[in-house]
């Protein structure tokens, strides 16, 4: 049976794990050829693992990668062109939570990192990725993992909403200029989704009863959730789609202001950089009185 994707090749950010992973195994079972980036060695190692159980060995690739540094990027498109001879999909999904604080506490230096984690890497998996496309002469698709805390204040802490809107208004932007080249750039918003990412060392109940309260969907959101809207963004049944923030959130922003989380993401009276699952350590400390 052929798949949605067949013929395809993908690169994913931040592939190693949530919904990077979840995207991975689904573009592989639709067909496709992917090649996965992180920064997180082990889990790219277990990655290897779970496509070769899933019988997806020989169609996939993982590189380590920095993706907030050009000649990593650069690297990753050339192993994929190298392995599987084109490029037709990058999935600029690689995030971590950054800084979190009140904004009179937060560093500049955590403020730098998370932008260039969630915005730099953005614009350099756009930039490569569309040069390689474009040289190809037959489109692609360029999907970035932005979020619903990009399109309202509170959504989450204040660092990561506001390089999160950066990445929705940077998605816009490429698509106009790259409509020509025939490559369709979409953002992807997702909600809560159970990620260790999301967890940040919290009790799994607890936090999930706190943010199924705050949607109207009866679930916390899973990470083939998103991989199901990328699936479609990167297939050609998104044929005239370009230039979209795709929100998958359980009905969290129609339900409106009073009931979204309200950026509840930071614990109280702590401020730091949270870096999720790259495996390099949170640098947490005592907010100042």
């Amino acid at each position: 049976m052929s798949g949605r994707l067949d013929g395809k090749v993908a690169v994913i950010t931040g592939g190693a794990s949530g919904m990077g992973k979840a995207t991975a195994l689904r573009f592989l079972d639709e067909g496709a050829r992917v090649v996965v980036a992180d920064l997180n060695d082990a889990a790219g190692a277990g990655w290897l693992e779970s496509a070769a159980a899933a019988g997806h060995r020989d169609a996939t690739r993982f590189v380590t990668a920095n993706v907030a540094v050009e000649d990593d990027i650069v690297a990753m498109v050339a192993a994929a062109v190298e392995a599987f001879g084109q490029l037709d999909i990058v999935f600029n999904n690689a995030g971590i939570g950054g800084a979190f604080g009140p904004l009179t506490d937060t560093e500049v230096a955590d403020w730098d990192e998370t932008f260039h984690v969630l915005v730099r890497a953005v614009f350099l998996g756009c930039k490569h990725g569309a040069r390689q496309m474009r040289a190809q002469g037959w489109g692609g698709s360029i999907i970035n993992t932005a979020s619903v805390a990009g399109i309202t204040g509170g959504g989450g802490p204040l660092a990561y909403s506001a390089a999160k809107a950066a990445v929705i208004n940077l998605t816009r932007s490429a698509a106009i200029e790259l409509a020509d080249d025939l490559i369709r750039v979409n953002a992807i918003c997702p909600g809560a989704i159970d990620t260790p990412l999301l967890a940040q060392g919290r009790p799994k109940g607890a936090l999930d009863d706190q943010l199924v309260s705050s949607q109207p969907w009866p679930r916390i959101g899973r990470p083939d959730d998103i991989a199901g809207a990328a699936l479609f963004l990167a297939s050609d049944d998104a044929g005239y789609v370009t230039g979209e923030a795709l929100v998958v959130d359980g009905g969290l922003m129609a339900s409106g202001p009073s009931n979204r989380a309200g950026g509840r993401t930071s614990p109280d009276g702590w401020v730091g950089m949270n870096r999720g699952t790259t495996g390099q350590g949170a640098t947490v400390r005592k907010r100042p009185l």
